[in-house]
Formats: C-alpha cells, structure tokens, sequence
C-alpha cells in the first residue's frame, strides 16, 4: 500500500516486524503548546492553581505519556526508553507554554510516537490541571521537530 508499513500486501493492518533491524541508538524531539487567557497564563507562572504545581506534574505526566505510548497507540511497539527529557518554556507575550520532549533508546524501531505522546500527554495535562478557570485553552504546533537514528538516519523539521 504505497510504502505504508502498518499495512500487508492485502492491505490489513499489523504490527511491523522488527525482529530483522539492527539494535541502534534512536532520538526524537517533539513539540508543542498550549494558549490561554492572561490570568490563567499568571496563575500557571505564580503557581497559584488551586491544583499545586502545574507544570511539576505536567513534567511527570509527560514522561508517564513516552512511558504508555504503546498502550495509546495500537500498532507501536513497547520501547524501553533510555531517557526522556521534558522541558516547558514560558511564552508571556503569547500567554502560552511551549513544551520539548526529548525521548532515547537503543532499539530496533524508533520513538517518534513516545515523543509525540509525551509532548500531547504534557499539555493535556495543563489544560486538565487549568480548565476550571479557562475551558478555551488552545493545544497547537505538536509536531516532531528531529528523529535519529535507525535504517532512514538523521531527519530534522522545516523550521
């Protein structure tokens, strides 16, 4: 079907196998982030949420996102993670928080999708932890920005 690998030549869908790749070392960066009214974007930085500290947990429940991506995603492999990174960026002018996942193993498939999990998990969590004062919050822009590493190598987003 096109060079999807998701899909046999009968066109069903299965898991890929990758018993035959060799084990390399793999990185994914994914991004995104999340707007909000003024007061909730100075609620969030003065970590007055009646809910404790906001990005502390989205931090975790990020990393918890990298960690379960295979139990969200149906055709992903389970992936032992070597690392997972988070780092939240405070936009004020734009009143929104930018987060970047950094997820590694060494493996036989890559970890695009425990990145873009991790980054979508991150921000949703924001919203759960702020939307009683603001239920308009806006997620955009989550996009792999790099991969490396396996067979197709070093790949990087259009900035």
């Amino acid at each position: 079907m096109n060079g999807l690998t998701h899909f046999d030549a009968a066109g069903q869908a299965h898991m890929v196998d990758v018993g035959g790749k060799d084990e390399t070392q793999r990185v994914a960066r994914a991004t995104g982030h999340i707007s909000m009214l003024p007061d909730t974007f100075a609620r969030l930085m003065g970590g007055t949420s009646k809910k404790g500290d906001v990005i502390g947990i989205a931090r975790i429940a990020a990393i918890q996102g990298a960690k379960r991506c295979a139990d969200l995603i149906p055709l992903c492999h389970p992936i032992a993670l070597t690392r997972v990174a988070v780092e939240f960026t405070p936009e004020p002018d734009a009143h929104r928080l930018h987060i970047e996942v950094t997820c590694e193993t060494v493996g036989r498939t890559g970890v695009e999708m425990e990145a873009l999990s991790a980054a979508s998990a991150g921000l949703l969590t924001v919203y759960d932890m702020l939307k009683a004062v603001d239920r308009g919050m806006r997620i955009d822009g989550l996009r792999l920005l790099e991969k490396q590493g396996g067979k197709s190598g070093h790949w990087q987003a259009e900035p």
